[in-house]
């Protein structure tokens, strides 16, 4: 876009917002504009911008170059929304690329029609395919007397957190952390434990609660390792050495 034509655009804005067109006014947007041809995309983008309402009521629109930029920019890609290149056999590198600038080139411009239809994908998988999943269990429902089709409706992530919390003073739901002492359903004052439960934990893998013996076996074992931590820490600890004090 020459001074010439930019002035000849800015005329066209002034019959929107009544601006007074400059030999200066005209030369800026020439070099703002260079790239830019004066066509009916550029004068459309003037009219789009002046057809949107201001965020703003009380602002007055004042178009800029680069508002004319980017809404031709947008009036023209938006005829390519559905455009698709269609090869010719045995076409070279260098004719694929003209062939494709061309082809853009003419529908963006308008010279030609848009295409007015997306292209979708037609058919399902081929049935090699099919069968292939079906093998190996992807994309099967299983058979509604195994264990596995009990499971399809109850089981809703895997992990500990895929089961609710055994442990009476925590009863954390499945897919919350388990607490520490002091919180419940309904006031979860607890902070969210870094490890579930053990109980949480063997209740995800399939396993039944422990014994009375067997839980008396786990906590004398806790307080075993207990003691003998205890009892580093103090073996660690050195004598206390006793000073005396020199008569004055």
């Amino acid at each position: 876009m020459n001074a010439s034509e930019a002035a000849e655009l800015l005329a066209h804005c002034s019959g929107f917002d009544n601006r007074q067109p400059s030999l200066a006014a005209a030369q800026s947007w020439a070099a703002a504009l260079h790239d830019v041809p004066l066509d009916a995309d550029a004068k459309a983008a003037v009219a789009t911008y002046y057809s949107t309402p201001p965020q703003n009521p009380s602002e007055r629109l004042w178009i800029l170059p680069h508002h004319v930029r980017t809404l031709r920019t947008k009036i023209r890609n938006a005829r390519l929304e559905n455009f698709q290149y269609e090869p010719v056999a045995d076409e070279t590198t260098a004719e694929y690329l003209a062939r494709l600038r061309g082809q853009v080139a003419a529908i963006a411009s308008g010279r030609f029609a848009a295409p007015t239809g997306r292209p979708v994908l037609e058919g399902g998988p081929h049935r090699d395919v099919v069968h292939a999943l079906e093998a190996s269990g992807i994309g099967r429902l299983p058979d509604e007397e195994t264990p596995e089709a009990e499971l399809v409706d109850t089981v809703r992530r895997s992990g500990p957190l895929g089961v609710e919390c055994p442990v009476e003073a925590c009863r954390a739901a499945i897919g919350k952390p388990c607490k520490t002492p002091g919180g419940s359903s309904k006031q979860p004052l607890g902070k969210p434990r870094l490890k579930p439960h053990s109980a949480r934990l063997r209740a995800a893998q399939g396993r039944g609660e422990l014994t009375p013996e067997q839980r008396a076996a786990q906590e004398q074992r806790v307080r075993d390792a207990s003691a003998r931590f205890l009892a580093q820490q103090s073996d660690d600890i050195p004598d206390a050495e006793i000073v005396e004090e020199e008569a004055s």
